[in-house]
């Protein structure tokens, strides 16, 4: 629909321009042709449907009618959308909000534009029927989880975890599958589904019910590309938030070109995510302000939070690190 729209405005200005008559006209198209600009944007991971939006914008020439020509790059466990922006290889990525602080406190100085979940959906996954409604009823199981990763940290601060044996999490689930007393950790989003599918049946935990609860799949750049690009990043941000616009009211049709590019996700698979995820994009504080909604109060305490556990040198002002003025609702 939203496609539609746009095709209609664009046949009406082009009458219009046509009833004016001359060289002015002329001049007009010629401009629309020659204002595209090559972007690359570098996802967090391979293609899913938590990048519909981005797919959306690039199928329904969003993208294009903002005057982008936008290479699309898939992430994975070798490929830092962080770095890459960094190094000039790319003008946008996404990340999860606590990877971009934790960037910045390594001087690497990134702004993110816009959140695309609200909440995050990281979660620990267990054996259906193993009776873990807290955190502390971690322990004496063993917990599959990836070395470093900021949110295990705060739960052990929070929490007794000192009768949990920790092991690596390798992105495989053979172990925990095997081994009914395990944890692993996981998105709500997609592992418990895959598994079920295998005929484990789980259950999850959120982190974020400990307080921890970063954005995830955050758009960002870096503060030279805003202060030296400014329009095209409000270009981008513009077309990025209304790709989402369109996934909301039509993801399944997307969700066949995401499926195109990464075939490892069947569209069942697919739409599990699209319909899970939800709440997480269009839900809380993006229902009254809009998709991509960022607050300072959430900033600052993502802030604190890292601080307190060592994982920040120093704080910074959270208007460092984050801005909301690209957003169409500003």
């Amino acid at each position: 629909m939203l496609k539609k729209e746009r095709i209609h405005l664009f046949l009406i200005m082009t009458i219009l321009l046509a009833a004016c008559g001359g060289e002015g006209a002329g001049t007009e198209e010629s401009n629309l042709g020659e204002e595209m600009d090559d972007v690359k944007l570098v996802l967090n991971w391979f293609a899913k449907s938590q990048h519909g939006g981005v797919f959306a914008a690039q199928e329904q020439e969003i993208f294009a009618e903002y005057g982008l020509n936008v290479q699309i790059e898939n992430g994975g466990p070798q490929v830092s959308a962080i770095q890459i922006v960094a190094s000039g290889n790319a003008e946008f990525g996404l990340a999860h909000a606590d990877q971009i602080v934790i960037a910045r406190n390594e001087g690497i100085e990134l702004v993110t534009l816009a959140a695309t979940m609200q909440n995050s959906p990281q979660a620990l996954m267990f054996h259906e029927g193993e009776a873990v409604s807290d955190f502390e009823d971690l322990n004496g199981r063993t917990a599959y989880i990836q070395p470093g990763i900021p949110y295990w940290d705060y739960l052990k601060s929070q929490y007794d975890l000192s009768g949990v044996t920790e092991l690596g999490y390798t992105g495989q689930h053979v172990n925990f599958i095997d081994e009914k007393k395990s944890v692993s950790q996981a998105f709500v989003t997609s592992e418990p589904f895959f598994l079920n599918k295998e005929g484990v049946k789980t259950e999850a935990i959120l982190v974020s019910e400990s307080g921890f609860d970063p954005y995830n799949v955050v758009l960002f750049t870096t503060e030279n590309m805003i202060a030296e690009n400014k329009d095209l990043v409000e270009r981008f941000v513009n077309s990025f938030v209304e790709g989402w616009e369109y996934y909301l009211e039509s993801p399944y049709e997307i969700n066949k070109v995401i499926h195109e590019v990464n075939p490892n996700l069947t569209l069942e698979d697919l739409q599990f995510e699209t319909d899970t995820q939800r709440g997480f994009i269009y839900g809380e504080e993006a229902t009254e302000h809009g998709f991509g909604f960022m607050s300072e109060v959430r900033w600052e305490t993502l802030i604190n939070q890292l601080f307190e556990l060592g994982l920040l040198e120093e704080k910074f002002e959270t208007n460092d690190i984050f801005t909301t003025d690209f957003l169409p609702l500003n």
